[in-house]
Protein backbone atom coordinates (compact mmCIF):
# COMPACT_ATOMS: atom_id res chain seq x y z
CA UNK A 1 0.00 0.00 0.00
CA UNK A 2 1.72 3.59 -0.86
CA UNK A 3 1.01 6.31 1.73
CA UNK A 4 -1.06 9.10 1.28
CA UNK A 5 -1.95 12.19 2.93
CA UNK A 6 -6.06 11.88 3.70
CA UNK A 7 -6.71 14.97 5.44
CA UNK A 8 -5.58 17.44 8.43
CA UNK A 9 -7.65 19.29 10.73
CA UNK A 10 -7.35 23.04 10.59
CA UNK A 11 -8.06 25.37 13.33
CA UNK A 12 -10.02 28.29 12.86
CA UNK A 13 -12.11 31.20 14.55
CA UNK A 14 -15.64 29.87 12.90
CA UNK A 15 -14.77 26.98 10.65
CA UNK A 16 -17.35 27.85 7.59
CA UNK A 17 -15.62 31.62 7.49
CA UNK A 18 -12.08 29.78 6.62
CA UNK A 19 -13.37 26.98 4.70
CA UNK A 20 -15.13 29.57 2.65
CA UNK A 21 -12.41 31.88 2.05
CA UNK A 22 -9.76 29.20 1.04
CA UNK A 23 -12.56 27.56 -1.35
CA UNK A 24 -13.30 31.12 -2.91
CA UNK A 25 -9.38 32.29 -3.41
CA UNK A 26 -8.77 28.06 -4.79
CA UNK A 27 -11.80 27.76 -6.69
CA UNK A 28 -12.81 24.42 -4.69
CA UNK A 29 -16.12 23.17 -2.96
CA UNK A 30 -17.38 23.01 0.48
CA UNK A 31 -18.53 19.62 1.31
CA UNK A 32 -20.90 19.13 3.86
CA UNK A 33 -20.69 20.26 7.49
CA UNK A 34 -19.51 16.69 9.65
CA UNK A 35 -19.50 16.86 13.26
CA UNK A 36 -17.21 19.81 13.97
CA UNK A 37 -15.83 19.84 10.54
CA UNK A 38 -16.26 21.48 6.93
CA UNK A 39 -14.00 20.29 4.76
CA UNK A 40 -12.62 21.56 1.36
CA UNK A 41 -11.21 18.50 -0.84
CA UNK A 42 -8.18 19.04 -3.06
CA UNK A 43 -8.08 17.63 -6.48
CA UNK A 44 -5.53 15.22 -5.00
CA UNK A 45 -8.54 13.96 -2.65
CA UNK A 46 -6.84 15.37 0.48
CA UNK A 47 -9.86 17.41 2.46
CA UNK A 48 -8.65 20.13 4.62
CA UNK A 49 -11.38 20.09 8.02
CA UNK A 50 -11.82 23.15 9.71
CA UNK A 51 -12.62 22.96 13.08
CA UNK A 52 -13.49 26.17 15.38
CA UNK A 53 -11.82 25.80 18.23
CA UNK A 54 -11.23 29.14 20.62
CA UNK A 55 -8.87 31.82 18.95
CA UNK A 56 -6.86 32.23 21.82
CA UNK A 57 -6.13 28.59 20.86
CA UNK A 58 -5.41 28.85 17.55
CA UNK A 59 -1.24 28.43 16.47
CA UNK A 60 -0.38 29.90 12.84
CA UNK A 61 0.07 26.93 10.53
CA UNK A 62 1.78 27.01 7.18
CA UNK A 63 -0.17 25.24 4.07
CA UNK A 64 1.22 25.20 0.44
CA UNK A 65 -0.91 24.42 -2.92
CA UNK A 66 0.51 23.55 -6.03
CA UNK A 67 -1.47 25.41 -8.56
CA UNK A 68 -1.01 25.73 -12.55
CA UNK A 69 -0.22 28.73 -14.06
CA UNK A 70 -3.90 29.52 -14.68
CA UNK A 71 -5.16 28.51 -11.17
CA UNK A 72 -2.46 31.01 -10.39
CA UNK A 73 -3.41 33.82 -12.25
CA UNK A 74 -7.11 33.52 -11.02
CA UNK A 75 -6.36 32.69 -7.52
CA UNK A 76 -4.11 35.39 -7.54
CA UNK A 77 -6.98 38.11 -9.22
CA UNK A 78 -9.27 36.80 -6.11
CA UNK A 79 -6.62 37.68 -4.08
CA UNK A 80 -6.28 41.17 -5.46
CA UNK A 81 -9.76 41.73 -6.27
CA UNK A 82 -10.43 41.17 -1.94
CA UNK A 83 -7.47 43.41 -1.11
CA UNK A 84 -5.88 40.57 0.63
CA UNK A 85 -2.37 41.20 1.63
CA UNK A 86 -0.01 39.05 -0.18
CA UNK A 87 3.95 38.71 0.35
CA UNK A 88 6.61 36.86 -1.94
CA UNK A 89 8.05 35.84 1.45
CA UNK A 90 6.96 34.16 4.45
CA UNK A 91 8.65 36.07 6.56
CA UNK A 92 6.53 38.95 5.54
CA UNK A 93 9.46 41.25 4.25
CA UNK A 94 8.18 41.79 0.47
CA UNK A 95 4.74 42.88 0.31
CA UNK A 96 2.51 42.86 -3.13
CA UNK A 97 5.55 40.62 -4.15
CA UNK A 98 5.23 37.54 -6.31
CA UNK A 99 8.28 35.36 -6.17
CA UNK A 100 9.82 33.30 -8.65
CA UNK A 101 11.24 30.28 -6.87
CA UNK A 102 12.16 27.61 -8.87
CA UNK A 103 11.16 28.79 -12.19
CA UNK A 104 7.58 29.10 -10.96
CA UNK A 105 5.52 32.01 -9.15
CA UNK A 106 4.76 32.30 -5.28
CA UNK A 107 2.64 34.12 -3.14
CA UNK A 108 1.88 33.93 0.66
CA UNK A 109 -1.20 35.60 2.69
CA UNK A 110 -3.27 35.14 6.24
CA UNK A 111 -6.28 33.23 6.50
CA UNK A 112 -9.25 34.55 8.61
CA UNK A 113 -7.77 32.65 11.64
CA UNK A 114 -4.07 33.85 11.01
CA UNK A 115 -2.79 30.86 9.35
CA UNK A 116 -0.22 31.16 6.41
CA UNK A 117 -0.72 30.18 3.45
CA UNK A 118 1.17 29.70 0.01
CA UNK A 119 0.47 29.59 -3.78
CA UNK A 120 3.04 27.96 -5.82
CA UNK A 121 3.19 26.96 -9.43
CA UNK A 122 6.31 24.74 -9.29
CA UNK A 123 7.45 22.25 -6.05
CA UNK A 124 10.13 23.82 -4.20
CA UNK A 125 13.69 21.78 -4.94
CA UNK A 126 12.76 20.18 -7.69
CA UNK A 127 10.58 17.55 -6.58
CA UNK A 128 8.17 16.10 -8.98
CA UNK A 129 4.26 16.80 -8.12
Amino acid sequence: MSVELNHTIIHARNNRESAEFLAHILGLEIGAEWGPFVAVATANGVTLDFATIPAESIVGQHYAFLVSEAEFDTSYARIKELGITYWADPHRKHPGEINHNDGGRGIYFLDPAGHAMELITRPYGGFAS
